[in-house]
């Protein structure tokens, strides 16, 4: 799959579990699960890195991770979520975000977001443990979406 075409799936899957700033959220989606390629993208259609809640709910899938632990990235295991499709996977993201807000300020932050931009930096501070994430998703969001990359996808 190219990157357009994984961003028109995620976008699309993003507006249809009402998922705020979708066009911002497919290229976190992109970022995280390497354009859907990674194991946990392929085989559980998590494309966020969600772990799995405790107790567990759902279906699961257990693999290693990169975490960046005291200055430092290093691999532990993880339990993460399964989902059926891509866009179960972004509704899930939203309610987490929305049931976290309580207790995370960088979440309901980034749900009070006025533009996406913002919205990815709020929401980076707390999603992730790469110092760098944040970045990482603005500049693909900078480079697939272009005025015209903006058109087609919007169109989609």
């Amino acid at each position: 799959m190219t990157p357009s075409e994984f961003l028109l799936q995620a976008v699309a899957a993003a507006r249809a579990a009402e998922h705020i700033f979708p066009e911002y959220a497919a290229c976190e989606a992109a970022l995280e699960s390497g354009w859907g390629s990674s194991t946990l993208a392929r085989q559980g259609n998590n494309l966020f890195g969600q772990k799995q809640s405790h107790p567990p709910s759902g279906n699961s899938l257990s693999l290693p991770t990169r975490e960046f632990v005291e200055g430092k990235w290093v691999v532990v295991p993880a339990q993460w979520k399964a989902f059926p499709d891509w866009q179960a996977c972004f509704g899930e993201r939203m309610a987490l975000l929305r049931e976290s807000a309580a207790i995370c300020p960088h979440y309901r932050a980034a749900l009070l977001a006025k533009t996406g931009a913002e919205f990815i930096v709020q929401v980076s501070a707390s999603w992730s443990t790469d110092p760098q994430r944040a970045n990482k998703v603005l500049r693909v969001f900078g480079e697939h979406f272009s005025l015209q990359a903006a058109t087609t996808l919007q169109s989609a």
